[in-house]
């Protein structure tokens, strides 16, 4: 039996089932917004300039209308709606409120987090688009606007599909530097690139988003050749001559599409840290870009962001401009690399109470399932947030999954060879316990079965053995996210095994 929790829509592994799930999705729109911009359709003395304004506050609404927009001019010789004004003016107002009326409209705090924080990073994008780059290049500031604004927008709906493959991606390949490549490959079976710009393609979002991904797609020699000279910024003169003497390198980098990339390259960096290696590379291609300072730069960097925090900030959603208050040097740290944490006092009684209820005497289970649907429970009560329990069979060949907890339904149907795990063999052959830390991950990952390891992503994990009558008969594995664990909860963990051991040892004596 399996206690699913949170478990996420079915994870494709081609770019063409990641294309037709995120296409699928129907982006939520703020219950606020969505009403202002069905008051202004419906109030004859609103212009359609108006009704823009008031939609831009919402990302997701105005993707929804420009994708509406663009969606029958796929093959056709009309030029796909760039921007919010030319959507609106295609659709007419009465298809708009059609639109409107099909879009889900929920209370911004119900709306799920994963999505909103994306949003903030685009409108914080947007907003060091239009200090950096709208002034200097007026005519096109539509384009940098919306093309600022769309850049991340193929990724909304994989906030709202699987926020978790998201999360596990910007810790692992960010903050723990892991080859992005590798990680997309196991986590999306595809470039996470690739997926955005099939969506971009299918949604004709402006042809600077589409510029963008191809970039950093298929123009990453030029990219590199771009930041050797950037990185040079002492010395502009010498930055100068060194572009002089290539012509075509010089028109690469003073693309105007560029600045849709490079606004969004600085404040999804700036994620991070101001001063982390990824906002540098964007901070020096921006003033390579610009022909400023690094100083003049980081200023303006700094300022809009402030001004994106004013307009934009929510108490729940990380916004980068809140850290320019921390001393220098002092960085906001992952959730996955704190320790999870401890479990309340609450948590607390009610892990007692279910290890209680593993005590009682004589046995209240009336069969196996009925126990290790107990213990389960017991393990989820003291901290664990995805658990597996595994069953011996007579001669230790074999462990089936018996029980599980927050993992995906396909788990429950796994069954491992215990002699193609040295790991498996040492916890069937005498009461052990494992713990895996990033100093031994990697050593004791390659000795567990393939299929099991990769049920828990992270480099944190807790396998036991549990033993009745002298012998191992379960194997408990289990972790609280792939995080660091809670050392509160580890040790109930030890103490919850000991009860699920009592409660076997009083279950298999039942009757004598």
């Amino acid at each position: 039996m399996a206690n699913e929790t949170n478990v996420p829509p079915p994870k494709p592994t081609t770019l063409e089932g990641w294309v037709k799930l995120l296409d699928g999705v129907r982006l939520p729109v703020p219950q606020e917004s969505h009403d202002r911009v069905c008051k202004a359709i419906r109030n004859n003395r609103s212009s359609l300039r108006d009704i823009a304004e008031l939609m831009q506050e919402s990302p997701a609404l105005a993707l929804s209308v420009i994708r509406e927009a663009n969606r029958h001019t796929h093959g056709s010789m009309t030029e796909p709606a760039e921007n919010l004004d030319v959507a609106l003016n295609r659709l007419g107002l009465k298809r708009t409120e059609e639109l409107l009326d099909r879009l889900p409209a929920e209370p911004q705090s119900e709306i799920p987090k994963a999505l909103r924080q994306l949003q903030l990073i685009s409108q914080h994008a947007t907003q060091q688009a239009n200090g950096f780059f709208a002034n200097r290049l007026a005519r096109l500031w539509q384009d940098i606007h919306w093309g600022s604004l769309l850049f991340l927008s193929p990724l909304w709906p994989m906030a709202l599909t699987h926020p978790h493959l998201l999360e596990e991606w910007e810790l692992r390949v960010i903050h723990k530097g892991e080859s992005a490549r590798k990680v997309e490959k196991q986590l999306f079976g595809v470039r996470l690139l690739e997926i955005c710009l099939a969506l971009v393609d299918i949604w004709r979002l402006p042809i600077w988003v589409q510029q963008g991904y191809r970039l950093l797609l298929n123009e990453q020699r030029e990219l590199v050749k771009v930041l050797r000279i950037a990185r040079d910024s002492e010395h502009p003169l010498r930055q100068q001559n060194r572009l002089d003497d290539d012509p075509t390198l010089r028109r690469w980098l003073n693309q105007p599409a560029n600045t849709v990339l490079l606004a969004n390259g600085l404040a999804l960096s700036a994620q991070q840290a101001w001063d982390c290696p990824h906002a540098e590379r964007w901070q020096y291609l921006t003033s390579l870009y610009l022909q400023i300072s690094m100083d003049e730069v980081q200023q303006q960097l700094h300022q809009q962001a402030a001004n994106s925090a004013r307009q934009h900030a929510m108490p729940d959603l990380w916004h980068p401009a809140v850290s320019l208050l921390w001393p220098w040097g002092m960085n906001r740290i992952h959730a996955g690399l704190l320790p999870a944490p401890a479990p309340t006092t609450e948590d607390l009684s009610h892990w007692r109470k279910q290890c209680a209820e593993l005590l009682v005497e004589p046995s209240r289970f009336s069969n196996a399932m009925h126990l290790t649907t107990s213990a389960r429970d017991a393990l989820v009560a003291c901290g664990m947030r995805r658990v597996m329990i595994l069953m011996a069979d007579r001669t230790h060949a074999n462990l089936r999954v018996h029980q599980t907890a927050g993992l995906p339904k396909e788990a429950a149907g796994l069954n491992f060879l215990v002699s193609q795990s040295s790991v498996l063999q040492r916890l069937l052959s005498q009461q052990a316990q494992v713990r895996l830390t990033p100093a031994n991950n990697a050593q004791f990952s390659a000795l567990l079965p393939a299929s099991l390891r990769s049920q828990f992503s992270g480099e944190h994990l807790l396998l036991r053995s549990l033993v009745n009558n002298g012998r191992v008969i379960m194997i408990v594995v289990a972790d609280q996210g792939g995080g660091p664990f809670s050392e509160i909860t580890v040790q109930a963990f030890g103490k919850t095994a000991q009860c699920i051991e009592k409660a076997l040892s009083t279950f298999s004596s039942r009757g004598q």
